[in-house]
């Protein structure tokens, strides 16, 4: 059974070729067989996976099913499922279950989506490698000792190790394009507010963003068709009507004017990705696309600028994670056990003393954390990783007095110049061009020890994000050294018919 595209399964399945139980027979066995090796696939349930094939297949024979009938997808463990752990591959919300479906989650349901089962990710979506995970690392199927990319590695390799159709991931700096092109698979970060996200654990509230990664440019459509639209609960999300996205990939308008941004194929770039994109354009460019190189001047500090914001963000967010409501707590025995043995100890002390030192020692029995604040801090540092602690760590200091203003607010004004950019720019052409990222997967392990050259994996990435404009990587093709690498094209804000049509014109390339 070889079927990785959504028009062939559907074909197949109204024709009575393949029934939907059997293909997800057919992604279980593939699961069962590669996923401790791939580690993509953190939580399913079999027998619940069947009982929605079924149920589904009845709807597909009495003509009653929806648009994404025969679809498999799995969804990134950041996206609530009702009943379901979302735990954000986090020790702090290891045995939490969401009391509710997200929008994204009704609107597949609604449309006959069968939903595969729970994917692995960087903790709460802070990562570029999906190492950062209590499940331990996801990795690439086109190499296990690389990474996938993240933080949706877990999306982006489940759809790459066929576990599933299509699979949820969330971008909030290229957590959907970056594990595509390391993997090898279509991957769409919609315009900020085209798609809600209610039931996304949040991250960084004004970047993130839920989208798909599938196996086509075809199948990206059709899921971001479903998903796309205003929702109630979303304030941020948009009433704009939802295009037919899958009318702009059937048959693809070949004469767009494609912005060429120097900045983006320059140094750091690796050669044999810089010569195959150009190949690439050059084709596109003789079937009829005209070539625009443009000058995105900010771009430089887009690293700089999304790493103080979406940072200060993120502490703002982790903050509700205090071992009270819900998620881990610390054993409060221990830690009223350590007060009561600490406050001895100093009362010890004070006993012995006199003079000076006995007011210094009273005033720090005063001041002692009660153990309310200590059972905070012991629930937080037992529950978060360290990527999410120095993450929350520098949020905290570029918000704190006297450093507000000179990154945080500073930060915000190079937003808002990268904005413009990228508003100037789209007044002369269609579609941006960039890589996806500067290199092919990289081997596990070799940069948790440096946190600046992970960031530096988002360099082509995080600028859609800081704009709110849409993103896509294209499978490009493969490096001498085997692995997938991908192209990155953006439109402007809701001009997502414009990027799936230029995404098409290069799939073609390939067929």
């Amino acid at each position: 059974m070889n079927f990785r595209d959504f028009t062939e399964i559907r074909e197949s399945i109204k024709t009575g070729n393949l029934t939907l139980p059997e293909l997800a027979h057919h992604y279980i066995s593939n699961i069962d067989e590669t996923n401790n090796d791939i580690n993509a696939v953190v939580n399913y349930d079999r027998d619940e996976i069947i009982r929605q094939a079924e149920s589904i297949q009845k709807k597909i024979e009495d003509d009653s099913a929806g648009r994404l009938a025969g679809m498999a997808i799995g969804i990134k463990d950041v996206i609530c499922e009702k009943n379901k752990k979302a735990t954000c591959a986090s020790a702090i919300l290891e045995d939490f279950e969401s009391t509710y479906d997200a929008t994204v989650i009704e609107r597949l349901k609604k449309e006959g989506a069968l939903l595969l089962g729970r994917l692995n990710m960087d903790e709460f979506a802070m990562g570029s490698s999906n190492e950062n995970s209590i499940y331990g690392p996801a990795k690439n199927p086109h190499d296990p000792d690389k990474v996938p990319g993240g933080s949706s590695g877990g999306s982006a390799a489940a759809v790459a190790a066929e576990y599933c159709t299509a699979a949820l991931g969330s971008d909030t700096g290229g957590s959907i394009r970056q594990p595509a092109s390391y993997c090898g698979v279509v991957g769409l970060k919609p315009t900020y507010g085209r798609v809600s996200r209610h039931g996304l654990v949040a991250f960084a509230s004004s970047f993130d963003c839920i989208g798909p990664l599938a196996n086509s440019v075809a199948d990206a459509a059709t899921i971001l068709e479903v998903l796309a639209g205003y929702d109630d609960h979303d304030n941020t999300s948009s009433s704009r009507a939802v295009p037919d996205y899958r009318e702009a990939v059937s048959d693809p308008t070949s004469n767009i004017k494609i912005g060429v941004p120097e900045e983006y194929f320059g140094k750091g770039l690796d050669k044999e990705i810089r010569d195959g994109i150009q190949e690439q354009l050059k084709d596109l460019e003789n079937e009829g696309a005209e070539l625009v190189p443009i000058h995105l001047p900010h771009m430089k500090y887009g690293i700089a600028a999304y790493y103080i914001l979406a940072t200060a963000e993120a502490s703002s967010n982790l903050a509700r994670y205090d071992g009270i409501r819900y998620g881990h707590r610390a054993d409060i025995d221990e830690v009223e056990q350590e007060l009561h043995q600490e406050k001895m100890a100093i009362q010890e002390q004070m006993e012995l003393a006199t003079g000076d030192k006995k007011m210094e020692l009273s005033k720090e029995l005063e001041t002692t954390d009660s153990a309310l604040v200590r059972l905070y801090k012991k629930s937080r540092t037992e529950g978060f990783g360290q990527e999410v602690k120095r993450r929350i760590m520098l949020g905290t200091y570029v918000l704190s007095a006297g450093y507000y203003d000179a990154y945080y607010a500073k930060a915000q004004k190079v937003r808002r110049l990268i904005k413009q950019d990228f508003t100037q720019a789209f007044d002369d052409v269609d579609v941006i061009v960039s890589p996806t990222a500067p290199t092919t997967a990289f081997d596990i392990g070799s940069k948790m020890d440096d946190p600046v050259q992970m960031y530096l994996n988002d360099v082509y990435t995080i600028s859609a994000n800081l704009a709110g404009i849409c993103g896509i990587n294209l499978p490009a093709g493969k490096h001498s050294n085997g692995l997938p690498y991908g192209l990155q094209f953006m439109a402007d804000t809701f001009e997502e018919e414009k990027l799936l049509n230029a995404a098409r014109l290069v799939e073609q390339l390939h067929e």
